[in-house]
């Protein structure tokens, strides 16, 4: 018996590592700001988008294998923020703070979508309107949790939408497939898919942001 749990022990514990690393590797990495923004950098950086509020959830899945990968919430309310937890996508020009990067521009919001669309990745964008109460509290609770450890982005992400009103069925899971496919069920998500063949380092779609941004916002 003892023989069989060592055994069964030894597998599961691969395989939790293997899809560790398959997290690393697409984006639900361990913290790589060194340190938060300051108060004033964040709060030059605040944009109000014009659109209604709103919740995206955004799923990375693997080419390969098709397994998700990573998991990150977009929250339009007084401000537009993304709660990247475990992020690896950081940017001089987007400040951050407890994995939340603020002033989500249409510019940054599409920055944000192709560094993490690749030749390995691609991005499930799923959108649902809220409330403006609900929005809110989406904000508060992204803005509080704090920086998330690595593998512990889908775990994060799924615990405060559970904590909003419409969202408590959503399951409490590490894995992020689940998370969007029970995000899909809810009344009025649109979902669109993300697909693009440049390289799978994401680093060089940073770096092309610095040197040749995209259009300004409109």
């Amino acid at each position: 018996m003892i023989r069989l749990f060592a055994k069964g022990w030894a597998l599961w514990r691969a395989a939790f590592l293997a899809f560790a690393a398959s997290l690393a590797l697409a984006g639900c990495a361990a913290n790589t700001s060194p340190t938060d923004s300051s108060p004033d950098e964040i709060q030059r950086a605040v944009y109000r988008h014009d659109g209604p509020p709103a919740l995206t959830l955004f799923t990375m899945v693997s080419n390969r294998s098709g397994a998700g990968a990573h998991t990150s919430l977009m929250v339009n309310a007084s401000q537009r923020v993304i709660f990247d937890p475990a992020g690896s996508v950081r940017h001089s020009a987007v400040p951050e703070s407890g994995d939340v990067l603020y002033g989500i521009t249409p510019r940054i919001e599409a920055f944000y979508e192709s560094a993490h669309a690749r030749a390995t990745y691609h991005v499930i964008v799923q959108q649902i309107e809220v409330s403006p109460a609900v929005a809110e509290q989406a904000l508060r609770l992204v803005q509080d949790n704090g920086a998330v450890g690595q593998t512990f982005c889908t775990q994060s992400t799924s615990s405060i939408l559970r904590k909003l009103p419409g969202f408590e069925d959503m399951p409490a899971t590490f894995f992020p497939l689940k998370l969007s496919q029970s995000f899909a069920k809810l009344p009025g998500v649109t979902s669109r898919t993300i697909y693009e063949n440049d390289s799978d380092d994401k680093q060089l779609a940073i770096e092309a942001f610095t040197v040749a941004p995209p259009a300004a916002d409109s």
